[in-house]
């Protein structure tokens, strides 16, 4: 039941992700990178709050705090006052001069070949240090919740979000604030 559960849901995160955002181009860099400009706060903020929220602090964060105590969350408050910096003061300027990418930022900034490097550090980094953190406590998760054996649990994940990503863009903004959306549902079911 509980695989029946969640794939349905996750069925219905995408039709309704896919329905809300059937009329934006994808081919411009307006709609790949900024979802067409048609994003509301709300669905903004869902997703600033999801793409800081990963499988490696539901699962990872909480299992190190539950067994050695709540500091190891203290470098999330940074993050936290981070993120509003970015969304209240940097995200309107880069918005305002046309600026849909960090790297298209670098590339107007410094020039062609600082932007290759640090786009290439950054894709480098992700994929060394965050992607197998967050695939492996993705797999773990499903694999203690649904029995799914971890290799196939990072194989669907990661196919899974290579195909959003690839084929919508910064659409899946959307999913990530239904996710939210959901998320915090059931972080209050499961207070005490």
């Amino acid at each position: 039941m509980a695989i029946i559960s969640f794939a349905g849901f996750t069925l219905l995160v995408a039709l309704i992700a896919w329905w809300s955002t059937r009329k934006t181009d994808e081919t411009s860099s307006d709609g790949y990178f900024l979802g067409g400009r048609s994003l509301t706060g709300p669905v903004i903020a869902g997703s600033l709050l999801l793409t800081n929220l990963s499988t490696e602090q539901i699962v990872g964060m909480n299992g190190v705090s539950f067994r050695d105590g709540a500091p190891i969350m203290a470098y999330e408050v940074l993050a936290a006052i981070a993120m509003v910096f970015t969304a209240f003061v940097l995200l309107p300027k880069y918005l305002k001069s046309g600026i849909a990418t960090i790297p298209q930022f670098l590339e107007n900034r410094y020039g062609k070949t600082t932007k290759t490097i640090v786009s290439l550090l950054f894709l480098l980094g992700y994929a060394i240090s965050m992607l197998p953190t967050v695939l492996y406590s993705g797999a773990l998760a499903l694999n203690t919740m649904f029995d799914i054996p971890e290799m196939i649990g990072m194989g669907a994940r990661s196919y899974a979000l290579g195909y959003c990503n690839f084929y919508w863009g910064l659409l899946v903004v959307f999913m990530l604030f239904l996710e939210a959306l959901k998320l915090l549902q059931y972080q209050i079911l499961l207070m005490p």
